[in-house]
């Protein structure tokens, strides 16, 4: 069977640049127009293009050094005040080296921070505004500034030591830990699972400045193929000759109700008069919480989902968004779909509460289901991007497929959960024929199979990627 790395080019490519246009949906050349509400605050002209929309601030950030000064950044760096990343630090390299968060070029420095908390956005010198919803921030203990003192760079190690980028032009400030987390999940609950990882027990200060990263990030975990960069998509979009991109994000295993939605959006599109939308199939590749499935076992399951046919490979790209995730809700989709018109996506599909949680103390649900393609609809500088919301699926029982929910006769459809779907799994249940493909749920059955029992015999979640 074909493996899903062979669905897209592996090699490098270089950055794709257009001309530069912040008034339309679309970069320019026109084929014909349509109109079509996708937007709450107005009717919008959507622009059926030949070419990929342009990044935030009309050209991509690329932060990794050339080949010719990899060696000489590698020696600056070990003669430089160190600072030792975590995962989720390395992560947020990561985004910022490939332009995922352009026009950002570094960790935000106050000024940054203060507008992604409070406007949930930045203006550039031009006076336009891009959309950013979520810090981007380096935090560092007293220690750490100590050591720092009047030095104008710093170097970023990895957890073994070894050099990863250098921090130039830095500004040291303090770290609002409290206004942070309030501004961002809306609540200072406990037990919400990225401020645990990353704020709680950070150091009072934040560190930005503009990053020069010595080699592209990989992780050697058997994935790296997969984690194309905006410039590597932007590139195998054109190869591809696509008119059209639409994301679908996602971290949970793929079912025939997320195909549904996915090739219905191919069939609209192509209603609209486009000649070739292509699908970015995008699972998030970042930290996720301890009872997520894990990245690898995601990759499996959707290799199978290809391999079975239930997505075309020759209109989808697969490919990991390196980000870690904060499950911020309305605050964390827009920069979800803020860093897929860097890749190229012009079309964002969004579902019920996206990027949400349940509340980590009370019994319910941390967000309003409904508010996040709401806010999508509405955020500053996302203007050029056509949300498209979730119509909702269902197992029909009287087809035995997932279909589209139809309110005339609710008696025949059966919602399943992510967390029904999950104990199914767990206990080797298989769930009704059509809701996933046989291949894509064996890989599921294998993963919660895999998981060793602890002593008291309960299941052992996943760890944190």
């Amino acid at each position: 069977m074909t493996s899903m790395a062979t669905f897209f080019a592996q090699t490098s490519f270089p950055s794709h640049s257009l001309s530069k246009t912040f008034d339309t949906h679309f970069a320019p050349a026109p084929k014909v127009n349509v109109f079509v509400n996708f937007r709450a605050r107005r009717h919008v002209g959507v622009r059926v293009s030949n070419a990929l929309i342009e990044p935030d601030g009309g050209k991509l950030v690329e932060l990794v050094v050339t080949d010719f000064e990899r060696d000489l950044k590698k020696g600056e760096a070990l003669s430089l005040p160190r600072i030792k990343l975590s995962r989720i630090d390395l992560e947020w390299v990561h985004v910022l080296s490939e332009g995922w968060a352009t026009p950002l070029k570094g960790f935000m420095r106050e000024a940054e921070f203060l507008q992604t908390l409070h406007f949930n956005s930045l203006r550039l010198d031009d006076g336009s505004v891009v959309n950013m919803s979520v810090p981007i921030v380096l935090a560092i203990d007293d220690a750490q500034k100590h050591r720092i003192g009047d030095n104008k760079k710093v170097a970023l190690f990895d957890s073994k030591g070894d050099p990863v980028a250098i921090l130039n032009n830095i500004e040291i400030y303090k770290h609002p830990k409290e206004e942070r987390i309030a501004r961002t999940w809306g609540t200072i609950a406990p037990g919400l699972p990225y401020v645990e990882q990353t704020i709680t027990n950070a150091g009072n200060w934040l560190i930005g400045g503009d990053l020069e990263v010595i080699e592209p990030i990989q992780y050697n975990d058997g994935l790296d193929h997969f984690r194309l960069s905006p410039a590597q998509l932007r590139a195998e979009f054109t190869r591809r000759n696509a008119d059209a991109v639409f994301a679908f994000q996602l971290r949970n295993p793929v079912h025939n109700g997320h195909a549904l939605l996915m090739t219905d959006t191919r069939k609209r599109l192509l209603e609209m008069g486009y000649k070739n939308p292509v699908l970015l199939l995008h699972p998030l590749g970042g930290y996720t919480k301890a009872d997520d499935v894990p990245l690898d076992w995601r990759m499996k399951q959707h290799e199978k989902v290809l391999e079975d046919g239930v997505l075309d490979p020759e209109t989808t790209v697969v490919s990991i968004f390196p980000s870690p995730m904060h499950y911020a809700g309305p605050t964390e989709v827009q920069w979800h779909a803020k860093a897929r018109i860097n890749a190229g996506a012009n079309f964002y599909i969004v579902g019920r509460d996206p990027a949400g949680m349940s509340h980590p103390v009370e019994k319910r649900d941390l967000y309003d289901a409904d508010h996040g393609k709401k806010v999508l609809s509405m955020a500053p500088g996302l203007e050029r991007l056509n949300i498209l919301p979730f119509r909702v699926a269902a197992y029909d029982k009287t087809q035995g497929k997932m279909a589209f929910f139809d309110p005339s006769r609710p008696q025949d459809f059966l919602f399943i959960s992510g967390t029904k779907m999950r104990t199914l799994a767990r206990n080797k249940e298989s769930p009704p024929d059509g809701f996933m493909c046989p291949g894509g749920w064996k890989v599921l059955v294998d993963y919660y199979d895999s998981l060793v029992l602890s002593s008291n015999g309960k299941v052992q979640e996943a760890v944190p990627a």
